[in-house]
Order: C-alpha cells, then sequence, then structure tokens
C-alpha cells in the first residue's frame, strides 16, 4: 500500500512502513492518519510478527507539524496524535522503530511508544516543546517506563537532547547500529535469531502480557487524557503558548511574559 505521506508494504511476516517526506518526514496529521490505516489493515493478519518504522532520508522524523499546533488546530492535531500514540503501543505485535539522524518532539514519543527500538549510533532524541512555550504530553506520561523518570524529567523540562548512546544506557535500545551498518538489514538479522522461529499465536499473546504488565496501558488512558486536557485548557489560552509557536513559525526568538 502506497500514500500520499507513508509507504507500506508486507513482506513475509513484516509489515514495514515508512514516513516518507524527507528530510524532516514530519508527523502531519495526514501521515498520523495514514500509519494508523496501515496498522489497522494488518492488525488482523494471523501470519505477522512485527512491524517497522523507519523515515525516508537520513533522518527519522523532526516530529509532528508545527503548523498544526497553532491554538486553532492543536485541539485536534493532539487528539490525532493520540490516537496513533495509542495504535502503536497497542498493537498486537510488536512494532520497531527504526531510527537515523533526528528523532524529535512527537517523532521520539511515537519512538517511545513503539516494543522495540533500532538506532543508528548517531542518532540524536530530543522533546524541545518547553523552548516552544508547550510541553510533549506523551513523554511525560510514557518517558518513566521506557527511559526512566530522572532522565523523563530532564528531558520535559528542559527539552535537552540525548544521544543514542545515552538511550542505550537507560535501556531503551534494543540495538545499537553502527553508522555504516543498514537498519533495515540489521532490524531483519534480529527479527530472523528473535521472532522469525516464534508462533505468531504466542507473540501476540507475550506482546498483550508485556504492555499490560508495564503500565504502559494504563498511563497512555487517564494520565494521557489528563495531559492533554491541561494542555487544551492551559497552554493554548496561554500567551507564552502561543508565542512559543508564533516565534518558531516566524523564524525569531520568543518573547515571554511568563503566563
Amino acid at each position: 500500500m502506497t500514500t500520499a505521506a507513508a509507504k507500506a508494504r508486507l513482506e513475509g511476516a513484516i509489515l514495514r512502513i515508512e514516513l516518507d517526506r524527507p528530510k524532516a518526514n514530519v508527523l502531519s496529521m495526514e501521515m498520523m492518519g495514514e500509519i494508523e490505516a496501515a496498522l489497522e489493515a494488518h492488525r488482523e493478519n494471523a501470519k505477522l510478527k512485527l512491524v517497522t518504522l523507519r523515515g525516508s532520508g537520513s533522518n527519522f522524523s523532526f516530529g509532528t507539524n508545527v503548523p498544526e499546533h497553532v491554538k486553532e488546530k492543536a485541539p485536534g492535531m493532539l487528539a490525532a496524535f493520540h490516537r496513533t500514540i495509542r495504535a502503536v503501543a497497542a498493537f498486537p505485535v510488536p512494532v520497531a522503530a527504526l531510527v537515523e539522524g533526528r528523532c524529535l518532539g512527537g517523532a521520539f514519543e511515537l519512538a517511545l511508544a513503539c516494543h522495540y527500538l533500532f538506532a543508528k549510533e548517531s542518532a540524536v532524541f530530543a522533546c524541545p516543546e518547553v523552548k516552544l512555550g508547550v510541553v510533549p504530553p506523551v513523554l511525560a506520561v510514557l518517558g518513566h517506563h521506557r527511559l526512566g523518570a530522572p532522565l523523563t524529567e530532564r528531558l520535559v523540562t528542559t527539552g535537552a537532547e540525548i544521544s543514542a548512546k545515552e538511550a542505550d544506557a537507560r535501556g531503551a535500545i534494543t540495538a545499537m547500529v553502527p553508522g555504516e551498518a543498514d537498519l533495515d538489514r540489521i532490524a531483519t538479522e534480529w527479527f530472523d535469531k528473535h521472532l522469525a522461529p516464534l508462533s505468531a499465536f504466542a507473540l501476540r499473546e507475550a506482546t498483550f502480557a508485556a504492555r499490560s504488565g508495564s503500565g504502559i496501558f494504563a498511563s497512555l488512558g487517564a494520565p494521557l487524557d489528563a495531559a492533554e486536557a491541561r494542555y487544551v485548557e492551559r497552554l493554548l489560552p496561554s500567551h507564552d503558548g502561543n508565542e512559543g509557536i508564533t516565534a518558531f513559525l516566524e523564524k525569531r526568538a520568543p518573547v515571554w511574559v511568563d503566563r
């Protein structure tokens, strides 16, 4: 299946989804919908054992579409993005993010929602939303599961970048990939060794058991709803929440008034 912003192809027991808007591969609402559609189309495939998400070109993705963060569009964008996050996190077989280059904002949150994360050694991760006067709700509720609470608090409150090496030290990386190696090949070799020999039915049961037991499903329920509501009710009406987005779009420094 090929669509406007994402490409999906089934190769045996692997569904490969490519974010196809290089170089930024921005997660527009259009692309989010196409990712969900690709997942839904293969959800009941009893032979499926893995889904991979990869960006086209040299970057995974720069994140969600900043123009869709403006006050008039943000509620719909947030709802669509969180629906996509939940679709990935609750998919019945594991989803792997294959990351090289920059993985920023909503793209980092999408990668954290995946079950596995393969990353080039040079990959960079960050959620810089606070620098735009807003916050990353998914990182706030999901990060402590995937990265640990202290690092998550630092990332949410500073917008700092971390390297693949630091993410690996936190246990978030399934396999680190040298710069000259091919991500698809490494992930496929890992699949051939670890998942291909398994019963697809047992793998689905194991995937559900691991996610249910981890508390990820619970965190992506009411806590994410609450974080989304606070964003809409407090950040969107605020001066600084709008100033940061406007300044970014106008390519100038923000002028904060601290309210």
